[in-house]
């Protein structure tokens, strides 16, 4: 059964086709990705499917009183409405509950206020509020009494999630839900989802987001949508090898069809009747020779220019807005082809950071100094500017006719943008029609174009979809300048960084050699290591007038310090057991939802549980940790 299906849609703007007779199944409880190149209608399809467009052919079937909440990119919000407002105005079910309650002990009348007061006991109304504020807490809404309208894009993205969350619809629409939230944000709306009884469909470019919570993968390109089952691993797995399958597949069609061809101009005209089955034979090896080449990859490969030995150089600096401190007597030496990630909470300074050294913000005190032969590339959020009128070609060919690649050619800025997915055809469109997606790769592709030696990314993960992400982790891994990223995509900055500056607020920064996961298993063992030092010291501490052994249960001797008792080595060796068993479930789990034999309720029943194993793993991978920094062997 599904709660919300597709069937046979279309979709165009004008003479632009994005999609023909779709179908899409979602069933209660399902955990579904949609994957799609930009441009493709990723977003065209989610306000189909949540009612705010309409197909122009074809039709949507709802389950009755299926409530819908939908996410997007760039949601509509009553700028009069305070942040709490907004929320606690998201369950009008609720609202209208404790309304009628608070009416009805104003009007003195018990009787309606009984029967409202039960009424909000079964919505669960009296915990509401603090649910409300709690919610807002988590995704860093603090002023929750500030008009909507005077907080930032960010903010108001994070405030329309908070209302979906709260108002807890049976089907979730995420179009990238992930964007503008930091790294403790995304681990906590991940960890919500994955409790969550509803259904969800997502759109997002974190790879660790997808891997975790999916269970189904859809991915929608020129010939309609493909389903895969399983996480976003098996999707790869899945694709490549239909990705093979494709090519060898369309080799063999053109090299039979060299042979038909030839047979074809020999054949004497009055073998035509005895020969229809070949000619139409010949037909059908022509379209299959014609299909599509699996789909081409973005070649990042524009050359960069020499670095030299000194490259940037912050001595001391200092920065602060009124009293906002940004930097705190903060020193650095880039080294060359060191790459750099910067992680920390919205707000902490990462943007202004890099406006120091692009020059844009100047520093209350100390130095900045630039390398002779530093040719930066800074990818900004707000850095895409685009002339009235402008074509994709256009602010190509203002930057250079020709361009250089990484092994030395040099091509037309032309085939420059074909390898950045923009064909001839879609050289010529006028920008203000492409996706937001394809003018963030646009603009990519200017910056790259210029051949700068040190890049700074502020938030590239944001817009871009997940198959061109692919190939700019493969770039960056191979540039040979110095790279800065401001992201909080984990699996973007694990394939890309190898030293992380943490921005703590307040002036501190604090440098980490490694990436994100390393980071975050670093602090996960430094929590372990507080927790144990603060259990020996409360052991240790005498009982008011009682002797230090008499804070020891009695009859238990004392324990040298760093040693494991019996107990924790039977403990560590259960949680080594426990986990091989989950690891072992959770992979037979993958390859039943991949083999495409389950039923719709073994699907959803394997969703289910797939989402208590994935919680299972992290609580006892949390627990082997400690268990191991307390000495257990």
């Amino acid at each position: 059964m599904s709660c919300l299906q597709a069937e046979q849609i279309s979709k165009s703007y004008g003479d632009l086709l994005l999609f023909r007779r779709l179908t899409l199944n979602i069933a209660p409880g399902a955990r579904m990705a949609l994957i799609a190149r930009n441009g493709a209608g990723k977003t065209s399809l989610l306000n189909i499917l949540a009612g705010k467009e309409s197909p122009d052919e074809g039709r949507i079937i709802r389950l009755p009183g299926l409530r819908i909440g939908y996410l997007e990119q760039e949601p509509a919000i009553d700028p009069r409405l305070t942040a709490f407002e907004t929320v606690f105005a998201a369950s009008g079910e609720t609202v209208q509950a404790m309304e009628q309650y608070r009416k009805a002990v104003a009007s003195g009348d018990k009787l309606l206020a009984g029967k409202a007061a039960e009424q909000m006991e079964q919505l669960q109304a009296w915990e509401y509020e603090a649910k409300v504020k709690q919610v807002l807490g988590r995704l860093n809404i603090t002023r929750i009494h500030q008009p909507a309208g005077e907080l930032s894009g960010g903010q108001r993205k994070r405030l329309a999630l908070a209302a979906l969350l709260v108002g807890e619809p049976d089907l979730f629409l995420l179009d990238e839900p992930t964007n503008h939230l930091d790294m403790d944000m995304t681990e906590w709306l991940e960890e919500y989802l994955r409790k969550t009884p509803a259904a969800f469909l997502l759109v997002t470019h974190d790879r660790y987001f997808l891997d975790r919570l999916c269970t189904e993968t859809v991915e929608l390109g020129s010939d309609g949508l493909t389903h895969y089952r399983g996480n976003y691993a098996h999707y790869l797995e899945k694709k490549a090898e239909k990705t093979a399958a494709d090519r060898a597949e369309t080799d063999r069609a053109k090299n039979l069809l060299r042979s038909e061809l030839q047979w074809m101009r020999r054949m004497p005209k009055a073998r035509g009747t005895k020969s229809k089955y070949r000619t139409e034979a010949f037909e059908e090896l022509r379209e299959k020779a014609r299909s599509p080449q699996p789909e081409q990859q973005v070649k990042l490969a524009a050359a960069g220019t020499r670095l030299g030995g000194k490259i940037l150089l912050m001595d001391k600096v200092e920065k602060r807005f009124g009293e906002k401190v940004i930097l705190r007597d903060f020193s650095l030496t880039v080294s060359p082809k060191e790459k750099i990630g910067l992680i920390g909470g919205n707000g902490t300074g990462k943007t202004t950071f890099v406006n120091l050294i692009m020059g844009d913000v100047l520093p209350d005190s100390g130095t900045i100094e630039h390398g002779e032969t530093v040719v930066y590339g800074c990818y900004r959020q707000s850095g895409m500017t685009w002339k009235p009128g402008q074509r994709v070609i256009d602010p190509v060919r203002e930057i250079a006719e020709t361009v250089f690649t990484g092994d030395g050619r040099q091509i037309s800025a032309a085939r420059f943008l074909s390898d950045f997915l923009f064909p001839p055809e879609r050289q010529r469109v006028m920008i203000d029609r492409l996706s937001g997606g394809e003018k963030r790769r646009l603009y990519l592709a200017t910056i790259l174009m210029r051949r700068p030696n040190f890049l700074i990314l502020d938030e590239p993960t944001n817009d871009l979809d997940v198959l061109t992400l692919n190939l700019l982790e493969e770039y960056l891994q191979s540039f040979g300048g110095c790279l800065i990223v401001v992201s909080h995509d984990r699996y973007f900055m694990d394939k890309t960084v190898d030293r992380l500056l943490i921005f703590r607020g307040d002036g501190k920064i604090d440098s980490f050699t490694g990436n994100c996961t390393q980071y975050r298993l670093a602090c996960r063992k430094a929590q372990a290591q507080e927790q144990e030092a603060a259990a020996k010291t409360a052991l240790k501490k005498p009982l008011a007038g009682k002797s230090p052994s008499a804070a020891l249960p009695a009859g238990k001797p004392t324990l040298p310090a760093n040693k494991p008792t019996y107990r924790q080595r039977k403990e560590m060796e259960e949680t080594e057991a426990a986990l091989s068993l989950l690891e072992a479930e959770k992979a037979a789990i993958e390859q039943m939802l991949g083999g495409g034999e389950a039923t719709r309720e073994e699907v959803i029943a394997a969703s289910a549980r797939m989402g208590v194993i994935l919680s299972e793993i992290d609580a006892k991978t949390d627990r082997w940790l400690q268990l191991s920094e307390q000495g257990a062997p």
